[in-house]
């Protein structure tokens, strides 16, 4: 009878979630594969068995992250007003950072210097973010919006949520500010900014 494997996917997220929790609490510097193994009741042995190397283990961090938040846009329903649909995507973004904190903060803010993504997931990382694009590129093909690409509206309105969420997620300056109802009018003026 073989050995049951120890080393699965419920390992594998557990210390993925670690792994983001260290690098959100105490930066890249934490983040030793030791120390990682230690936090999560494991080996060394296991992290490497299930990652490789530290590099491995970031980059699959970095994917992690981009697989959720890309779930996260993909569940939007689009309602077929396009306006709508950009806000409702704006806040399935906050959503997102929100409920994943330090994938967010590894994702966006080069939180492990000297981090480069291998190819796929870099593409993975373009992906989570295609239902933007395609709805930026449905308000232009409609006559909704006046851009002349789809990327003019979808990175403004990336920037927009952007930097709205990392202002949220900044708690020293967040302090008595209704994020919830700021963010929503916020995307709403930027969207319409784009209108024919």
């Amino acid at each position: 009878m073989p050995r049951p494997r120890t080393h699965d996917e419920a390992l594998r997220a557990k210390l993925l979630t670690r792994a983001s929790e260290l690098l959100g609490a105490r930066g890249a510097s934490a983040l030793s594969l030791r120390k990682l193994a230690a936090e999560a009741g494991t080996s060394t042995t296991a992290v490497y068995s299930l990652f490789g190397g530290k590099s491995d283990l970031v980059n699959a961090l970095y994917a992690d992250g981009f697989r959720r938040f890309g779930e996260r846009l993909r569940a939007v329903e689009a309602s077929g007003d396009v306006v709508r649909d950009l806000v409702a995507l704006g806040l399935g973004y906050r959503d997102g950072a929100l409920s994943d904190p330090h994938l967010y903060s590894a994702m966006f803010s080069g939180a492990v210097p000297g981090f480069e993504p291998n190819g796929t997931t870099s593409a993975l990382a373009r992906n989570a973010l295609e239902p933007l694009w395609d709805t930026a590129r449905a308000g232009i093909e409609s006559g909704v919006f006046s851009a002349e690409t789809p990327g003019l509206v979808a990175v403004n309105c990336w920037g927009c949520a952007h930097g709205l969420v990392s202002l949220e997620l900044n708690t020293s300056l967040s302090s008595g500010v209704d994020f919830r109802g700021t963010y929503e009018r916020a995307l709403s003026a930027t969207v319409r900014g784009w209108l024919a």
